[in-house]
Parts: C-alpha cells; sequence; structure tokens
C-alpha cells in the first residue's frame, strides 16, 4: 500500500471510528423516544431485529458461512450461547439504565470498562500488570469505592463493566470473526425474543409490539439497525486503524452518554458523584499514557 493509500485508509478508519463510538454515546436519545415500552419488550426487539440485521449484513459480506460453521462447532456455540446471555444481560441493563433514569451510572460502568478489561486479562488470560496500569486500576476503585461509601455500591455500573467485560474476555477466546459471531449470537437470542413477542401481541396488557401506532413499531423494528449499524462501522475502523487510536476513541461513547444524562435528560450530579467520575477519569488518563508508551515500544 502507498504512503497516501495509507493515509487515506487511516482518515477514514478514523471517521468510521468516531462514527461508531458516537453513535453508542447517544443512543440513549433513541431508546428514550420508546419510554413507553417496557424494557424487556425493547431487550426482545433488539435481539430479534438486530439478529435480522446482522444476517443480512453478514450476507452481504459473505461471513454467513462463518457464522453458520460457529452454531456447528459445540466448542464455539458453548462460548457463544454464554456471550449471547451476558449481551443480553448488559443490552437490557442499559435500556433499564436510560429508561429509569440511571444513565450516568451506565456511563460510569462503560468508563470502567476498560479497566474491568485488563483486570480480567490478568486473571484468565495470565497477562501481566504494567506500574502505570496497576495506577488507573487503583484510581478507579478509589472512585467507586468513594461512590459507595455515600450512596451504596453503583450497582448499574458495576454489572454493565463486569457483563461486558466478560463478554469481551469470551469472544476473545473464541474463534469467530466479529461480524459472523455477533450474527451467531442474536440467532441464539432470536428465538426466545420471538415467542416473548409473541405471546405479548396475544394480549394488549401485556405489551406494546402489535397493538401500538406504526412510528411505534417502526423505532421497535429500527432497534435492529441501531444495535448492527454501529458494530459494521467499528468493525471497518478497527481493519484501517492501530489499536492505540481505537484505545482513544473508546472512551467517545461514556464521554456521550454522561454529557446526554446531564445535559438532555437532566440527570442529577452530585458533588460526591462528581469526584468518583474524576478518580475514574484521572486513571482513564493514566491507562491511556500506558497504551500510548506501550505502542511506541512494540514500534
Amino acid at each position: 500500500m502507498t504512503a497516501g493509500a495509507a493515509a487515506g485508509a487511516h482518515r477514514t478508519g478514523l471517521v468510521l471510528g468516531v462514527a461508531a463510538y458516537a453513535a453508542w454515546g447517544v443512543v440513549p436519545l433513541y431508546w428514550r423516544e420508546l419510554d413507553g415500552v417496557d424494557p424487556i419488550e425493547l431487550l426482545a426487539c433488539r435481539a430479534l431485529f438486530g439478529g435480522v440485521a446482522f444476517a443480512a449484513l453478514a450476507a452481504a459480506m459473505k461471513q454467513l458461512a462463518g457464522a453458520w460453521a460457529a452454531l456447528r462447532a459445540p466448542r464455539v456455540l458453548a462460548a457463544l450461547a454464554a456471550s449471547s446471555a451476558l449481551l443480553a444481560l448488559n443490552w437490557g441493563l442499559f435500556i433499564h439504565a436510560t429508561l429509569g433514569g440511571y444513565l450516568l451510572q451506565a456511563s460510569l460502568g462503560y468508563f470502567i470498562n476498560p479497566l474491568v478489561s485488563v483486570a480480567l486479562g490478568i486473571a484468565f488470560l495470565g497477562e501481566r500488570l504494567r506500574r502505570l496500569q496497576l495506577v488507573a486500576l487503583a484510581l478507579a476503585t478509589a472512585g467507586v469505592g468513594w461512590l459507595a461509601v455515600g450512596a451504596g455500591p453503583p450497582w448499574i455500573a458495576l454489572l454493565l463493566a463486569g457483563s461486558f467485560g466478560l463478554y469481551g474476555l469470551l469472544r476473545k477466546t473464541a474463534p469467530v470473526a466479529a461480524l459472523a459471531g455477533s450474527t451467531a449470537e442474536t440467532v441464539l437470542l432470536a428465538p426466545v425474543a420471538v415467542g416473548y413477542l409473541a405471546w405479548i401481541a396475544l394480549d394488549p396488557a401485556r405489551g406494546a409490539f402489535a397493538h401500538v401506532d406504526a412510528g411505534t413499531h417502526g423505532l421497535m423494528v429500527g432497534t435492529g439497525v441501531v444495535t448492527a449499524l454501529p458494530l459494521v462501522w467499528f468493525t471497518a475502523a478497527a481493519r484501517r486503524l492501530p489499536l492505540t487510536t481505537l484505545g482513544f476513541l473508546q472512551y467517545l461513547a461514556p464521554t456521550g452518554q454522561f454529557l446526554t444524562a446531564v445535559l438532555v435528560f437532566d440527570e442529577p450530579l452530585a458533588a460526591r458523584e462528581l469526584a468518583a467520575f474524576a478518580f475514574i477519569w484521572v486513571g482513564l488518563a493514566v491507562f491511556t499514557v500506558d497504551l500510548a508508551r506501550a505502542a511506541r515500544g512494540r514500534a
């Protein structure tokens, strides 16, 4: 690849990466448009219509065979069954946090997620902890601890970070490509989603599906696109950008969620919460410096 082509690929990757993380940052605005729908019902819609969107994208990118191969391999299937359960938990918690007034906690969970991933890598993959990573983990732990002392443990944040960290660990160790794996996961979730939505459709008292206006139905079906499209952008960006650059970009999503919670949803931000975020932000700054130094060392 020529220098000009490489620079062009880098610019394209940067645009796609920013688009993916920015979309994840403002997606709570979409869920708020469905405020009158039960979060479990929205989770079922996301699983079903996300599965349709992923399958269509996998077919377009000629990765359906990879998804089918993953579902036929017992060990990979077991890993994807576990990861799909974690994904459903993470999706459901995030929807509940957005609609229930806990988006600040959700953003906190995604801020600490990179550090949780480091801890899981140490615990399960035998990775070694560098000095700055230790400092970053200590600062994040102090921030969560400070918040817990005043208001109790931030369970939504911890569950979001823990479920997504474990999800990443399973996907890292499962030999399946990103889009093929996501397609297989949603295929596994789809039967439960179809059964739940079919049960709801029989009685308007149980939920919204098949009992609301066309605009709301369109938004419910659109959850599939909202779920799948940012992942496609991210996957395309990951092919064109260094991992260090993606490491910097990943903070756009929780930053967008934080700003949406405070500036749009008017969630209260107490001094204790701001102090906890400050600890975690400093920890993430240290973590990012460590990423940059490690990248320079490899170069």
